[in-house]
């Protein structure tokens, strides 16, 4: 991957993963909680929500070793679930607000991809690939995170309908679930990913 082309994506990854975040932030205050916005954090300024590891170290590890696909994630807002109004569905509501979002930028700028006459990006070809970067990483980003284990959204959203019966598995994921996680990244998760975003892609975009 060509320098250039791999700090900007490292770019549109971080300020991604911080949108991803702020909108975990913004869900559960209009839910009732402030402690996002008490500590700071609905703010875009990439410096509160830096992850040494997941906004820096992974993205770098997965470069250096050619992975296909970069991934990350920013620091987690902190939130407080008894502040929520909904306590039956609040915590639901935020943790898939991020993946959403996420789709959400996607399909936004993918629509521009269609939107826009071919001429102005023969024209401007660098707006076409930063709408590409956009679209690609929001999509892979919306994905990785649905991925069911600790500490992705994903989890979250299995523990709210995963029978009591198998709390057995709850307990399990939040034990290992850092190095389940390492294994998904690096020995094949990050491939399957891809070739779904790949596809998604191709819908969303039409390229």
């Amino acid at each position: 991957m060509d320098i250039t082309v791999t700090i900007f994506s490292l770019i549109v990854l971080l300020f991604s993963v911080i949108i991803h975040e702020l909108s975990h932030g913004y869900v559960a205050f209009s839910l009732g909680d402030p402690t996002a916005k008490y500590q700071g954090r609905l703010t875009l300024n990439p410096i509160k929500h830096l992850d040494p590891f997941g906004s820096v170290i992974l993205p770098l590890l997965l470069f250096i070793a050619g992975s296909p696909v970069l991934v990350g994630w920013a620091k987690p807002v902190p939130i407080n679930p008894y502040n929520f109004s909904d306590q039956k569905w609040g915590s639901f509501k935020v943790s898939i607000a991020g993946p959403i979002t996420n789709f959400a930028l996607a399909i936004f700028f993918g629509l521009l991809i269609r939107i826009i006459p071919a001429s102005f990006f023969a024209v401007a070809p660098g707006m076409l690939i930063i709408f590409s970067f956009v679209v690609h990483i929001n999509i892979i980003l919306a994905l990785f995170n649905l991925v069911p284990i600790p500490p992705l959204d994903g989890h979250w959203i299995l523990f709210k309908f995963i029978p009591y019966q198998f709390e057995h598995v709850k307990i399990f994921l939040q034990q290992y679930g850092v190095f389940l996680l390492i294994f998904f990244i690096f020995f094949g998760g990050l491939q399957a990913l891809g070739a779904i975003t790949g596809f998604l892609f191709h819908i969303i975009t039409g390229m």
